[in-house]
């Protein structure tokens, strides 16, 4: 993976603080942006702007259903034009796996032009042998496949090792990353407690077990928790659930173009005054 070089508009002027960031394709340090509705317009702008920091494109939940067939089309194509990736909600998939429509959902994502899919059960409780085999189908019809852990529940906590045996397992039946559920609010589930605040023993426990947070992508819809899993994790770290304002902000504090990445860019660089 290449690293990130200065080629924007102060490109003769300012070097990246932070020379770690890797740039696209790439495998890790991945951002996944979650579309809750943008119009073709807004998604233009969106790409025209930031596609090269956006590696995936989810649109939310099950609100892929309600677009009319031509623009959801429309949509995923300009978003492939731009390098990005596109997937329907977990949500929607669940849907398809309780209406036992697993076969025609695939199916028809491929007729829409949806690349990935993501396999879930924040919702519904998926049989463990089902939720593999839907991967490795999934596979089978030329997806790329994201699994996710977590529930939507917040009296339901993830529990760490059960966690991790999961996350092995999605990985060996062929799941490119998995997802650490955090809904677009990111407060009570997964990986944060109420105030949208990182429970660090709970995130350390699922990388330990793991061995490495590259095979991860941590939902982390706020700023707040950007900054804070940057700082922790580096530049590299996968993170889901941004939102579509926010992609500029998330990588200028991944590259060190914001003060609270900046300041442990600067212990290590050389100052010229």
């Amino acid at each position: 993976m290449a690293i990130v070089g200065s080629n924007g508009a102060w490109h003769s002027v300012v070097t990246l603080p932070e020379t770690r960031r890797y740039s696209k394709p790439r495998t890790n340090g991945i951002t996944m942006v979650i579309d809750k509705g943008l119009g073709l317009t807004e998604t233009r702008d969106l790409l025209e702007m930031a596609a090269d920091h956006i590696d995936f494109l989810k649109i939310a939940f099950g609100s892929s259903a309600l677009y009319p067939t031509y623009l959801m089309k429309e949509k995923i194509n300009l978003a492939r034009e731009h390098g990005v990736h596109v997937y329907p909600g977990g949500t929607l998939f669940e849907i398809a796996a309780y209406q036992g429509m697993t076969e025609e959902f695939f199916q028809r994502a491929h007729e829409l032009g949806f690349t990935y899919i993501e396999i879930s059960e924040g919702t519904i409780d998926l049989p463990r042998t089902l939720r593999s085999e839907c991967i490795r189908r999934a596979l089978g019809h030329g997806f790329g496949v994201l699994s996710e852990i977590g529930k939507k529940d917040k009296t339901i906590k993830i529990q760490p090792a059960r966690a991790v045996e999961q996350i092995y397992e999605d990985l060996q039946n062929g799941a490119e990353k998995v997802i650490i559920e955090g809904r677009d609010s990111g407060k009570g589930v997964g990986i944060y407690n109420e105030y949208g605040e990182v429970n660090d023993e709970l995130l350390d426990a699922l990388i330990a077990g793991v061995k490495t947070a590259h095979k991860l992508i941590i939902e982390a819809p706020q700023t707040s928790q950007h900054n804070h899993l940057l700082l922790k994790l580096g530049p590299n770290v996968n993170l889901g659930n941004v939102q579509p304002h926010d992609v500029l902000t998330l990588e200028s504090t991944r590259v060190g173009l914001r003060g609270d990445t900046l300041r442990n860019c600067l212990k290590h660089a050389p100052k010229s005054f």
